[in-house]
């Protein structure tokens, strides 16, 4: 079966993050397409790139990059959960992406994103990414508001909208993913 992992990109103290991937998780374990499973970067502790050589060359030496290498190469597809810091995603998903390469290859992926504008401009950087990484990125993606689908700017009360927006994104991830398993295997 189709294997979708849900990147939880912010490692930050308090981060929203938490409570969007948890919500994108329970409304994906719904389905029957695929099995989910949520991804938490603060489980991996990831210092900064630490390899000695870049990551296309799959040399890895540290034994957080192979265990993150491990987890990745076992997913399908993914969908990045992303907050957005400065117009770009968090450093922390970034770096997270830096440390492997073939791992990424012929895999989709999809994106919540949330910040004061929907962190909009978070996946516009993640979509750049994911072309260098040779993955395939899907057009739907949900987009949350600091302002309106979080109250107080920290409890997740995300319109009913979303969840059409999240099923779309999740159907796309989904196709991709089985579509690219041959090149997967190749």
């Amino acid at each position: 079966m189709t294997r979708i992992g849900i990147i939880l990109g912010s490692t930050r103290p308090g981060r929203n993050g938490e409570a969007v991937a948890r919500w994108a998780l329970e409304i994906a374990k719904q389905r029957s397409d695929a099995e989910y499973e949520l991804i938490d970067l603060l489980d991996y502790q990831l210092p900064h790139l630490d390899e000695a050589y870049p990551p296309s060359m799959g040399q890895y030496s540290q034994p957080h990059t192979k265990r993150w290498a491990e987890t990745i190469a076992s997913f399908d597809g993914f969908i990045m959960v992303t907050p957005e810091y400065n117009h770009s995603t968090s450093g922390a998903l970034k770096n997270a992406i830096d440390f492997l390469y073939a791992e990424w290859n012929n895999k989709a992926v999809g994106f919540v994103s949330y910040g004061s504008v929907g962190g909009t401009r978070a996946v516009e950087h993640l979509r750049l990414i994911s072309g260098e990484l040779q993955m395939a990125d899907v057009r739907s993606q949900v987009a949350l508001s600091l302002f309106t689908d979080f109250e107080n700017f920290s409890v997740f009360k995300p319109n009913q909208f979303h969840k059409d927006s999240l099923t779309a994104t999740l159907d796309q991830v989904v196709a991709w993913s089985t579509a690219l398993a041959p090149l997967r295997k190749a």
